[in-house]
């Protein structure tokens, strides 16, 4: 079978590839629904912090029409993230889990699952690591705890009664109930059926996805790699490929050339949309404030290039290397990023408190902090 054809690289300004990355990503006109939104980017990033709202929330909230606090975990899981019932198996749109390669959890649309189950089992039989094999001991607590699960129901770790000490996955000690179980997720062997309080609530496979889908067929390891290069473009729009990562997407990719910047790719799908964006109407000015890892600036190297934006999330960061503030929002204006809103949320008082900020000249951000603050049900 001959190579497929690689089209010639498009040559666009980096205002029509910023102007394009606003549209294409969402930011100029809503999706009608998560499942759209999920369908469209292929993921949505989920981060267990809650500083100001937590990550998926102020991804999703720039981007789906009448968006609410905690509306992917409705679509996820129906009513049960306030103690109900969990969604059945036939009511199930999407689900978590992590993205391969590294531990990025992420809510999915149904038709990513048979792409993603092989790097399950392959952590499964990775010797050594915290999400690698489990060790004969592991097994022993992880045999007793599906027994568990399937006699008694769903279960969260406090459940597990298990006096064992492990190290976790940040080096500190922890129980061994939740490391298995948390490999046990790792592996595929168990599913979060809900959360509470965003909690992980742990069911077997088949009492959380429908049976099509875990019974589906399975694709080839060729299949696996091209879907998980093509969900990384849906994801980012442009983005950057290593030269062996080409030849698997030739026929779907196009490359793009932008002055300043490394070279990159887009979806073929998107090649007209990206031409249209160089001869397109000024964006909206409206300043929005991202989340820290919105899609829009999740690639740092090309956010520096073409945004001349240099952008870190600090949460993680010792307190002494932080630059910008632990959790601090990206500004949005127009074409260009603006600067950077460290907001927090006082739940207790009711107010969204604005800890630093830093935006360009000109640039006003206080209607964007009081859309987060209302989004936030707070003053």
């Amino acid at each position: 079978m001959p190579a497929p054809r690689i089209a010639p690289p498009l040559d666009v300004t980096p205002r029509a590839a910023r102007r394009f990355l606003r549209s294409i990503l969402g930011l100029d006109a809503a999706h009608p629904s998560v499942a759209a939104a999920l369908a469209h980017h292929g993921f949505v990033q989920l981060d267990p912090l809650n500083v100001c709202g937590r990550m998926h929330d102020l991804i999703l909230r720039n981007r789906v029409a009448g968006y609410r606090e905690h509306d992917l975990l409705k679509h996820l899981y129906g009513t049960g993230i306030e103690g109900g019932v969990p969604l059945p198996p036939s009511r199930r749109e999407a689900f978590e889990h992590y993205l391969p390669g590294g531990g990025v959890l992420a809510a999915f649309p149904l038709t990513a699952w048979p792409y993603l189950t092989t790097s399950m089992e392959e952590r499964a039989r990775r010797p050594g690591g915290y999400f690698g094999r489990l060790s004969l001991p592991e097994e022993l607590l992880a045999r007793r705890i599906l027994s568990e699960i399937a006699e008694r129901g769903p279960l969260a770790a406090e459940d597990i009664h298990h006096d064992g000490r492990a190290l976790t996955a940040w080096g500190s000690r922890g129980r061994l109930a939740k490391i298995v179980l948390d490999k046990l997720f790792f592996h595929g062997r168990v599913l979060l059926t809900t959360r509470r309080a965003f909690r992980r609530i742990y069911d077997l496979p088949d009492r959380v996805l429908p049976e099509r889908v875990l019974s589906g067929v399975r694709p080839s390891p060729h299949e696996v790699a091209r879907y998980l290069l093509l969900l990384r473009l849906r994801q980012r729009r442009l983005a950057l490929l290593r030269r062996a990562e080409v030849p698997l997407v030739a026929d779907r990719v196009q490359e793009v050339r932008i002055e300043g910047c490394p070279p990159c790719f887009c979806l073929r799908k998107d090649a007209p949309a990206l031409l249209a964006a160089s001869s397109g109407s000024q964006p909206d000015g409206a300043v929005r404030l991202l989340a820290p890892l919105d899609p829009l600036i999740y690639d740092r190297r090309l956010t520096a290039a073409l945004w001349k934006f240099e952008y870190t999330f600090e949460a993680y960061t010792p307190a002494d290397r932080r630059v910008r503030g632990y959790y601090a929002l990206p500004v949005l204006a127009g074409d260009r990023l603006a600067g950077h809103v460290e907001p927090r949320a006082d739940r207790e008082r009711g107010r969204l408190l604005v800890l630093s900020h830093s935006v360009s000249r000109g640039v006003s951000v206080r209607r964007a902090v009081q859309e987060l603050s209302r989004f936030l049900a707070l003053r």
